[in-house]
């Protein structure tokens, strides 16, 4: 087996752990918020990762934070896009479910796309003009669907928190495209560092620290996964990228609300009593299935 071989398998599993983290992420955040409001969630989040992320710098030892010593403010741009995208996301999660909040979150990767052939001036091709199309239609009939399972007094609730995922993924693109011009001067990790710390400090004084005292030994544990999954799935990520090629970790990344969509069925299906129950119906999955292999098509350059 060849080195190049030996380096996208590497990279696919790296890219695997990451859509896997992500696929929990969505439920572990719905978790959270039944005690916790969104803000002091994502600011525990960031926090976390940011120790994580500055010990595994200094372990490191190459000196990656020197590189800011000229700072890159559109970074602060980027942060304040990460930010609200972390909250909008969580207030999605919180107003509908996990599986609704990861299939509309995939327009943040379609967004994206469309931003690079107009911005950055990527040439686009026949079939992914048919991914976006395919990914509007399904955006469509799953929102349809979703709607007609909500009781009629939740009917606006559903749309107020679907509203928020998408103002997530908006926010998203708006940190990606930042993050985009950085990476050309500045390591991965420093920009991660700024981003993290700069999200800390901004929330720091919308948090409610009262109920970070009263948790359970149950929710500390749960709101560390939540600060370790932020730091892990964006460095493995990193890795995939260095590793594979970037359409097909790109695919696999795609693919992790099936993840999400998976384990709720199997949480409903043995009656879980910690997370409300949440299954797609079988238009349902057929729309978010079109919705992911829209993407799929939209992002993918070759």
């Amino acid at each position: 087996m060849t080195n190049s071989t030996n380096n996208q398998q590497k990279g696919l599993i790296f890219a695997c752990l990451t859509a896997i983290l992500w696929g929990f992420l969505a439920i572990a955040l719905k978790v959270a918020v039944t005690e916790i409001d969104p803000i002091t969630v994502s600011w525990f989040r960031f926090s976390i990762a940011t120790i994580f992320l500055l010990v595994f710098i200094q372990a490191k030892g190459k000196g990656e934070l020197g590189s800011l010593r000229i700072f890159p403010w559109l970074a602060v741009v980027a942060a304040a896009g990460l930010s609200l995208n972390y909250i909008g996301y969580i207030a999605g999660i919180e107003m509908t479910s996990p599986s609704n909040a990861q299939i509309i979150i995939q327009s943040a990767p379609i967004t994206l796309g469309i931003i690079g052939i107009f911005f950055f001036k990527e040439k686009v091709s026949k079939r992914q003009l048919v991914g976006i199309a395919i990914a509007a239609v399904g955006f469509y009939f799953f929102y349809l669907n979703q709607l007609d399972s909500q009781a009629v007094s939740g009917q606006s609730v559903y749309n107020i928190g679907s509203f928020y995922v998408l103002l997530a993924a908006i926010c998203w693109v708006v940190y990606a495209v930042c993050q985009k011009v950085l990476v050309r001067t500045y390591p991965v990790r420093a920009i991660n560092f700024i981003l993290f710390v700069f999200s800390t400090f901004a929330l720091a004084p919308m948090v409610d620290y009262q109920s970070i005292f009263q948790m359970s030994i149950g929710m500390w544990a749960l709101m560390l996964f939540l600060g370790l999954n932020t730091f892990l799935a964006y460095s493995f990520l990193g890795e995939a990228f260095k590793y594979a090629d970037a359409n097909k970790v790109g695919i696999i990344i795609t693919l992790n609300p099936l993840i999400t969509i998976f384990a709720m069925t199997v949480l409903a299906y043995i009656e879980v009593s910690w997370i409300t129950p949440d299954v797609l119906s079988p238009q349902g999955f057929i729309s978010a299935l079109a919705v992911i292999a829209g993407a799929i098509l939209a992002v993918k350059s070759k």
